[in-house]
């Protein structure tokens, strides 16, 4: 368990949720009233008994409102769960009027804003923390519609692993999108986005395009380009690339340099095509990265720095989004990715959700970590 001021993060693993959860809840106690949000993460292997989890929460230590969401990895202060039973929680003592719940946001998010208008109003602009189901298909439409409909700073992730579409906002819910709004003036934030890939050549402008294919890139065949940004020896054997290289497009009126990366299709010889995860239009802008430990683990060291100098008085909490392809997976074992974030910002709680894509700001990422800190 790890406590700072009055958030108190706690995790725990085993075989059956009962004793995971019970382990946790032996560490929090009974909690005083002010404790009215909590959130909630755990591994694939207890997707499904994530509402009798929440029922075992609320009742046990008092805390009534719930948020979480299942996938493939969890983790906490200094440690990650990966391929274990496994949960995470973070207790906040904010009053009710501090936040406000949103769920079943699966077609639409009119209701969702209409029902909460005035309050939205009021702590204009609202932390969105969103967890979203990979199965709607216009999660990115709903993303970027919550965000402009109540002008909200949204974090979050996209649930991950074969049945961890399961979602929680003060009841189960799943097949869109779900969270909590929270208000700036009851819980000031500081939020960072970390890429965990880096740039391997220049920025290039998609001159031709059809659909996922690039066609041309500054007029130029866009195999051609590919190959002279990825270098000589990878260019000689296509094949090595998969899964190092990545196509990058850059994020439009974004100040910080934040691309959003993209996996390689495949590539058409005869024709000199390229083809990406992403639909691309003549005039956008379109780069090439790779992706190993070292670029990733500096990138996740600055984004720490900048958070450092935000947070000057101090990080209460935090919640910590980060791709299922980062962790063990590429920084290595033993919880490398959490223990360079205390490294760096000392020791304060934390839980988070390793995703199948992760949400900052109005967008879906990938092979990114989106930290959120309590301030």
């Amino acid at each position: 368990m790890s406590v700072s001021g009055d958030y108190i993060s706690a995790h725990a693993a085993a075989e059956r949720w009962q004793d995971a959860v019970g382990s946790i809840v032996a560490r929090l106690g009974q909690m005083e009233p002010c404790y009215r949000l909590g959130f909630v993460f755990v591994t694939e292997a207890y997707a499904a008994d994530l509402p009798e989890i929440e029922v075992f929460l609320r009742q046990t230590t008092g805390v009534p409102n719930w948020v979480g969401a299942a996938g493939l990895g969890v983790c906490g202060h200094c440690i990650e769960y990966f391929d274990e039973p496994a949960i995470s929680v973070l207790v906040l003592p904010i009053g009710e009027d501090a936040f406000r719940l949103f769920s079943d946001v699966t077609a639409g998010v009119g209701d969702v804003v209409s029902d909460n208008l005035a309050w939205l109003q009021a702590a204009d602009p609202p932390l969105a923390v969103t967890h979203a189901d990979p199965g709607n298909a216009q999660i990115q439409a709903l993303v970027e519609d919550l965000s402009d409909q109540a002008n909200a700073y949204l974090v979050g992730g996209i649930t991950s692993g074969d049945s961890g579409a399961v979602q929680l906002a003060g009841k189960p819910t799943s097949g869109g999108l779900s969270g909590v709004f929270l208000s700036p003036h009851a819980v000031p934030v500081a939020v960072g986005l970390t890429q965990g890939c880096s740039p391997i050549g220049p920025t290039h402008k998609v001159t031709r395009a059809e659909g996922n294919v690039l066609i041309e890139l500054d007029e130029k065949p866009a195999l051609e380009v590919f190959r002279g940004d990825i270098g000589e020896v990878l260019a000689r054997d296509l094949r090595r690339v998969s899964g190092y290289i990545f196509a990058a497009l850059a994020v439009t009126g974004s100040d910080t340099g934040d691309y959003l990366v993209r996996n390689l299709m495949g590539v058409d010889n005869e024709n000199g095509l390229v083809a990406i995860g992403d639909v691309v239009s003549a005039g956008d802008s379109v780069m090439f990265c790779r992706r190993d430990q070292g670029a990733a683990a500096d990138d996740l060291r600055r984004m720490l720095d900048r958070l450092k100098q935000r947070a000057s008085g101090g990080v209460r909490a935090g919640l910590y989004y980060s791709c299922v392809a980062r962790g063990p997976n590429q920084f290595g074992p033993g919880s490398r990715e959490m223990k360079i974030i205390a490294d760096e910002l000392g020791d304060f709680p934390i839980a988070g959700l390793f995703a199948n894509g992760e949400i900052n700001h109005n967008r879906l990422y990938g092979y990114t970590g989106v930290l959120t800190l309590f301030l």
